[in-house]
């Protein structure tokens, strides 16, 4: 018996979400059924965090243990060929018998994409936010700026757990431009359920002219004074691309 790391690349426009739900289809139970294919017999996978309905990524991890007599390509080929066209396993290689891919995550990345056009593109809003007017790219950058460092991000989001702490730090967090096309990356060390749906929506309504970057500031600042902003940007573009451990973050 070994403990086996993985990467997920999902598209997840057809799934309610990643986390298990009853009678609904997720990605965590695409992928146990797969493995229940290949002789696993326990409960659940674990899973580094949680992405909500009609989220994709790149970079999830999970984790298990499995009872399998050949190499960690043969398990990847394996699971490739039974699990659904829209999920798809990257990467396959035997951690810790401890490994748990959410509490020892140091880093989580996401990335979030817009493109601004007046008509609607049913293409490209699979994977991203249409939005009109044209954005003010300058007071993006200068909103993203303001993010970065140790804050209370109370008015972005909610904790992951009952009484859990709403401080999380920021690492980086910028937006790039290519024609019409927008991306926002950001990386913390984690994330509030919402958070940067939230952030984006924020970033969106001060390039837009309907707040100030200072409304940002003073939700960061005084967080308790300042009720939760209102308004998320659309799950669809929205994508987890990474989730970094220690052994990565000295590399």
């Amino acid at each position: 018996m070994a403990r086996y790391k993985i990467i997920l690349a999902y598209d997840g426009t057809e799934f309610l979400g990643s986390q298990r739900q009853a009678e609904s289809r997720t990605v965590q139970s695409a992928v146990e059924d797969a493995l229940q294919k290949l002789g696993w017999q326990d409960q659940s996978i674990l899973l580094a965090g949680r992405t909500d309905q009609g989220v994709h990524a790149a970079g999830q991890v999970a984790a298990f243990d499995l009872n399998w007599q050949h190499s960690s390509g043969d398990l990847l080929r394996a699971l490739n060929a039974t699990l659904p066209a829209d999920v798809a396993v990257r990467s396959v290689s035997e951690c810790s018998p401890d490994f748990h891919p959410r509490f020892d995550a140091l880093a989580r990345s996401y990335r979030y994409a817009i493109f601004c056009d007046p008509a609607r593109q049913p293409l490209r809003e699979r994977y991203a936010w249409r939005v009109w007017p044209a954005l003010d790219f300058d007071r993006l950058q200068a909103t993203a700026q303001i993010l970065v460092g140790k804050h209370d991000f109370a008015a972005f989001g909610r904790a992951t757990r009952s009484g859990g702490s709403t401080i999380r730090e920021v690492w980086q967090a910028s937006w790039q431009r290519q024609d019409d096309w927008l991306t926002f990356d950001v990386t913390a060390n984690a994330f509030l359920y919402h958070m940067v749906r939230r952030i984006v929506f924020v970033q969106v309504a001060v390039a837009h002219g309907r707040l100030e970057t200072g409304d940002l500031s003073r939700a960061l600042e005084q967080p308790q004074s300042q009720p939760m902003f209102q308004g998320l940007a659309p799950s669809e573009g929205l994508s987890l691309v990474e989730v970094r451990y220690a052994s990565e973050m000295r590399e």
